[in-house]
């Protein structure tokens, strides 16, 4: 099931969008970029911000082939990155980060995480990014973190959303992707307790 084929396409032609301006990748595991990769063939697509990679997979090796193909602008971020979209608009790049690279569960580990700011509206985003990476996140970033909005981590995984990320964030509104009945039994119990009890 392709879902840039079967649901984002059809939703953003009915809305008659023919052009994407931006796409951001947290990272090269299926569920988090096919859909991407087939909108990026079948649209006109102006840039792609992507995370630093530090292990590769089919799936970035697709990306590849399809941005020379298109001749799409990539800009590859960091820790430390600023990306500005308009006035009052922009994201603050946390992670991946160069000086500390997480080995164990690579692609997840090293997804990329970003803060959007508007005015005095934020929103974290996380990609599957488990506790090795939120624990380092914290003890770089420190009070940086708080957002009005935490996109959870790992579609509500118990690998990931310990107790002193989500504090660390502190948001008003928790968001989980994920997918009714999938076999993986996402978002844990745990993390919807831990979520409740903030």
């Amino acid at each position: 099931y392709n879902v840039g084929e079967k649901t984002l396409m059809p939703y953003l032609l009915a809305r008659r969008i023919r052009k994407i301006d931006y796409i951001i990748i947290s990272h090269f595991d299926t569920d988090h970029c096919q859909g991407v990769l087939y909108i990026m063939q079948e649209m006109k697509v102006q840039n792609v911000i992507i995370g630093k990679q530090y292990k590769e997979n089919e799936n970035y090796r697709k990306f590849v082939n399809i941005i020379k193909e298109k001749n799409i602008k990539v800009k590859i971020v960091e820790a430390g990155s600023r990306i500005n979209i308009e006035r009052d608009l922009y994201f603050d790049v946390l992670w991946p980060d160069s000086d500390n690279i997480i080995t164990q569960n690579a692609i997840n580990n090293n997804s990329l995480v970003c803060k959007l700011v508007h005015k005095r509206f934020s929103i974290l985003f996380t990609g599957d990014i488990e506790e090795i990476a939120e624990k380092a996140i914290i003890v770089k970033y420190k009070n940086l973190l708080k957002s009005t909005v935490l996109k959870i981590a790992h579609h509500g995984s118990k690998t990931s959303s310990t107790i002193d990320f989500i504090n660390a964030v502190n948001p008003k509104y928790a968001l989980i992707g994920v997918g009714k009945d999938n076999k993986f039994g996402h978002p844990a119990d745990i993390t919807i307790q831990d979520l409740e009890a903030k």
